[in-house]
């Protein structure tokens, strides 16, 4: 079962700005297939059909869009759930993985969610992510404020890939594989709880 959970995001104008970007979002298609589909081979050759699965990071207009694409294509075994990654601290738990895509960098407090997320883990369990990582493109790093600035984007740590690295080793994670799909701007990381 997969059970996929929406971040509550710290500040009112994160919420909105993905709100109102989100079916536009959902229209658009893939912009790197290739990318695209290593991830999710590389994902999937982890997972079981038996496996309970938390992913974490998709918005409330999104939880609707997901909801109404599982509902035409028939799949009954996921759930959809707004809520913060500590609501399910003992509740839903423990998972046999949890998915965290384009995701870790939107988070502000980023050992605390990593170690909230490595709570919800059974022993031995599985983190998989796929994480924007741009501090060595400066464009982006004098973007962003400016941009956040207008309203035009939401808050976004900015981290190194040896940064992350060491946050998601730092939260009791083990790194088993490593991957850049398409690029090291996106750094895809499987862990396993230790």
């Amino acid at each position: 079962m997969l059970i996929s959970l929406f971040k509550d995001l710290d500040m009112v104008t994160s919420e909105a700005f993905w709100n109102g970007m989100a079916e536009k979002y959902a229209r658009q298609p893939i912009k790197d297939v290739h990318a695209y589909n290593q991830t999710m081979d590389r994902t999937k050759s982890y997972l079981s059909e038996t496996d309970r699965v938390l992913e974490v990071g998709c918005g409330t207009i999104m939880i609707g869009i997901a909801e109404g694409k599982a509902r035409d294509q028939g799949v009954g075994n996921v759930r959809f759930v707004r809520g913060t990654v500590a609501d399910h601290v003992g509740r839903d738990g423990p998972f046999d993985a949890v998915l965290a895509f384009n995701f870790l960098h939107l988070h502000e407090d980023l050992p605390a969610a990593l170690r909230q997320l490595h709570g919800l883990l059974k022993p031995g369990g599985l983190f998989i992510s796929k994480t924007v990582c741009i501090a060595d493109k400066w464009v982006w790093r004098v973007m962003i404020p400016m941009m956040q600035a207008f309203g035009k984007a939401p808050y976004v740590t900015v981290l190194s890939v040896s940064k992350l690295e060491e946050h998601v080793s730092d939260a009791g994670f083990k790194i088993i594989e490593t991957g850049d799909y398409p690029t090291r701007t996106s750094r895809f990381i499987v862990a396993r709880k230790v």
